[in-house]
């Protein structure tokens, strides 16, 4: 049996985004590929899961304690709004930025791999990058950093923090092998990273499909079709170009609500936006939805866009379809390489979008074709492939130590 000390920032139900999502889905196809996995992450949080040994940053009587700010899609700002120096008995649990955060990760991380047995180290993105890197020094064990975003993703070219870019470059120079979510982040990996095509390979996300009965239909249903965006409010997600697709539908379909269902740096500028066009009142603004919640948008929805600026993978349009909702997604995004039942468009081709959708709204025999095809195309995924990849993946390391 392989054992993979795999590194992370964010587990379900405690994540703010699709890596935790990813790592859920990766971790459980592996345990179903016989692959043991000791997940680490830099925070305690209450995970009850019973496939993979979870451990947390410092350790403290044979169990994995640690105070941290360390938390997913952080950025050098919002670590900052975060910051708190000192715990109860005058104690320094944080670090004083993020990248001083990252490197006491990349500490305790040393630590961890000295006492725990494994034959493999499989971290996800920059964030762990530098921990993984520290596993490999003290262990001697083959690295594996699997990217789901790079800096060029989150920031665009000419706004890249520096200091990232050097830690994921770093990251990726040191790993043995480089995983990216889709053939769209492997070229980027390649062109901005100086990677070796050789080094970069393409393991997809995926799903694992679960056949959702509708529930009841919110009240807004009765009279009104509903076109959702479900996601961070950042540049890199596009949410003003959902803003502005949305009064031009409006021009030709007025029943219809607009729900955007997330939080970030952007929402105080999407909510103005949505007024000085003069539409504010065909918005709902629900925040960042989980659960029972976040389920109940997708099923309330005609329609779920995502026209993401640039999008590695983008995992909520195989959720969306999961629960039989169509969806359109920017051509821009790592997921359109493996979705065939779906609309796309480009995320700045405003008219376009916005006709796609009237057009899903109108028809109805093209709603229902979208519907499903879509949940048949999904419900043939798993994250047992992807699983069965990463095994292979390792297995191909291992071997080369014979």
């Amino acid at each position: 049996m392989v054992r993979v000390l795999m590194f992370g920032w964010e587990f379900p139900p405690y994540n703010s985004g699709g890596l935790g999502t990813a790592c859920e889905g990766l971790t459980r196809g592996l345990s179903h590929s016989n692959v043991d996995v000791v997940f680490v992450l830099p925070k305690k949080v209450d995970l009850d899961v019973d496939y993979i040994k979870v451990i947390f940053g410092d350790c403290e009587s044979n169990h994995y304690v640690v105070n941290s700010l360390l938390e997913a899609y952080s950025t050098l700002n919002s670590y900052e709004g975060r910051l708190f120096f000192n715990d109860e008995k005058g104690r320094k649990i944080y670090g004083r930025n993020l990248l001083e955060e990252v490197e006491r990760y990349a500490e305790i991380a040393r630590e961890i791999a000295k006492k725990e047995n494994f034959d493999i180290i499989h971290a996800h993105d920059w964030l762990t990058a530098k921990a993984a890197m520290a596993a490999k020094a003290v262990s001697g064990k083959h690295f594996i950093l699997h990217i789901h975003a790079t800096e060029f993703d989150r920031s665009f070219e000419g706004g890249i923090n520096k200091e990232i870019y050097k830690i994921e470059k770093k990251g990726m120079e040191a790993a043995d092998l480089v995983l990216a979510v889709s053939n769209y982040t492997r070229k980027k990996i390649i062109k901005h990273y100086g990677i070796p095509s050789e080094k970069v390979r393409v393991v997809h996300n995926a799903i694992d499909f679960e056949n959702y009965a509708l529930e009841k239909m919110h009240e807004l249903k009765k009279n009104n079709k509903i076109v959702l965006f479900l996601g961070r409010l950042t540049l890199q997600k596009g949410p003003d170009y959902f803003v502005r697709a949305a009064k031009r539908v409006l021009e030709h379909y007025p029943d219809v609500v607009f729900v955007v269902a997330g939080s970030g740096d952007m929402e105080s500028q999407i909510i103005r936006l949505a007024a000085e066009l003069g539409i504010s009142h065909k918005f709902i603004f629900a925040g960042f939805l989980r659960g029972e919640d976040k389920r109940a948008a997708y099923q309330m929805a005609d329609l779920y866009v995502m026209p993401s600026v640039s999008e590695p993978f983008g995992l909520t349009p195989l959720e969306s379809l999961m629960h039989g909702t169509p969806v359109l997604i920017s051509k821009q995004s790592g997921v359109s390489e493996v979705l065939s039942n779906c609309l796309k468009a480009d995320f700045w081709d405003v008219d376009d979008i916005a006709n796609k959708i009237v057009a899903v709204l109108r028809y109805n025999a093209l709603k229902r074709s979208l519907q499903e095809n879509g949940i048949k195309e999904v419900s043939r995924m798993s994250w047992d492939e992807p699983a069965r990849r990463c095994v292979d993946i390792y297995d191909e390391l291992l071997r080369g130590e014979k």
